[in-house]
């Protein structure tokens, strides 16, 4: 039973995935680079590779885990530490065409981070919880961003996770 329920977690885990990938899909067909923001074993980006084979998929996370995901080769640049941390913020300013955050931001200067983590007319791919979603989409705006897709399908049907999706303008 237990490996039942693993399978259908993991199933569910990879269907979210690609529904992610695919809302990038439709708006930039072949982004060139790639940061998955709190990536851990980079399941994200392996998951994300089958629509995107040509792209560049980068991670950070905190954890070390991160580190083990680019050894094998899951992502090709891993960051371990957050975001915020000086040196990964400075290394990944204005680097990406793509960052995902399939969490809520841990803080505001998470998210700015994020910002400006993307090359003019990148996209941010915001995960947020029902209630934090105007002020994300608020701090998203706030930051010369437009939302190019708001209140995508249902993350998590439990949770009312929605998909913010903002294009950075130059």
């Amino acid at each position: 039973m237990a490996i039942s329920v693993r399978l259908l977690s993991d199933l569910d885990q990879q269907r979210r995935h690609l529904g992610t990938a695919r809302a990038v899909l439709r708006l930039l067909p072949e982004p060139e680079s790639w940061l998955d923001v709190a990536t851990g074993d980079a399941d994200f980006p392996g998951t994300a590779r089958r629509l995107f084979p040509y792209t560049s998929f980068d991670g950070t996370d905190p954890t070390p885990r991160v580190a083990h995901a680019q050894a094998a080769e899951r992502v090709e640049q891993a960051y371990v530490g957050p975001l915020t941390h000086p040196h990964i913020a400075r290394a990944v300013r204005s680097r990406y065409d793509v960052v995902t955050m399939r969490r809520a931001p841990a803080s505001r200067e998470e998210l700015r981070t994020a910002v400006t983590a993307l090359r003019p007319h990148g996209l941010l791919v915001v995960a947020a919880p029902g209630p934090h979603c105007a002020s994300v989409r608020t701090e998203l705006e706030s930051r010369g961003c437009v939302l190019v897709r708001s209140n995508h399908p249902v993350l998590d049907r439990l949770a009312k996770t929605r998909l913010l999706i903002a294009c950075r303008v130059p």
